[in-house]
């Protein structure tokens, strides 16, 4: 089952993914349209959250509220409306499994991209209490966080203007952004975990990265240190 709000381009999808695929409207930003999609599903023992996108590329002091509160709404509160609508069937098939599609963005920050980053840092945020609301039931949550991949995202955060969109992807250090000075990067931070004080050394499950902690001096070091002894 799959639902998007571009019905005919969701048709496609299913029509390649063949058998018994069918194709639905879904607007995740509003709750009837979740429930009437949720009542078509019936059972259910995978969901994945992929809805979401970003709109514009304005620093904060000049950020448009509106855009704002659509992409809370969808990245965010689409995510909880579908995961709700659909929770007792995952449960009930003993072996249900949620996928969130976050983003890099929900790892990192860039210059004109608040809106977003916020709110894909809250998806992560949402994905963690799940994971924990969740202990002792038969549903596994996992997150994936894409970086910098070819779709339509940059045509969609700039109303369909390619030229702005090719002109303005945050990738691009040569993009010109009206008002701002270019300044040297800072330089990285050492990768190395030698004396820190360390008080704890441990894998992350987000990055595979060495964390030191070392109170207010932890960073992120690289995979491939070696650690501490």
């Amino acid at each position: 089952m799959l639902g998007a709000r571009r019905v005919e381009r969701l048709a496609e999808v299913a029509a390649r993914c063949g058998g018994a695929t069918r194709a639905l409207a879904l607007d995740v930003t509003d709750t009837v349209s979740v429930e009437g999609f949720a009542a078509e599903v019936g059972a259910c023992s995978v969901l994945v959250n992929n809805a979401g996108g970003a709109l514009g590329l304005d620093p904060i002091a000049g950020a448009d509220e509106e855009q704002w509160r659509w992409m809370y709404d969808a990245n965010v509160l689409g995510v909880m409306r579908v995961t709700r609508a659909l929770l007792p069937a995952l449960v009930a098939s003993g072996d249900g499994r949620v996928v969130n599609v976050g983003s890099i963005a929900g790892l990192q920050v860039y210059e004109g991209g608040a809106g977003y980053t916020a709110a894909k840092h809250g998806l992560r945020a949402v994905t963690e209490t799940l994971r924990r609301e969740l202990l002792g039931q038969a549903v596994r949550v996992t997150e994936g966080d894409p970086g910098m991949v070819e779709t339509e995202f940059s045509l969609v955060r700039f109303g369909g203007d390619a030229a702005l969109a090719r002109e303005r992807r945050p990738d691009r250090r040569d993009a010109p952004r009206p008002g701002w000075r270019r300044r040297r990067p800072d330089p990285p931070p050492p990768l190395s975990c030698e004396p820190l004080g360390l008080a704890l050394v441990a894998e992350s499950r987000r990055t595979g990265a060495i964390r030191a902690g070392g109170g207010r001096r932890g960073r992120w070091s690289d995979p491939g240190a070696r650690r501490p002894t």
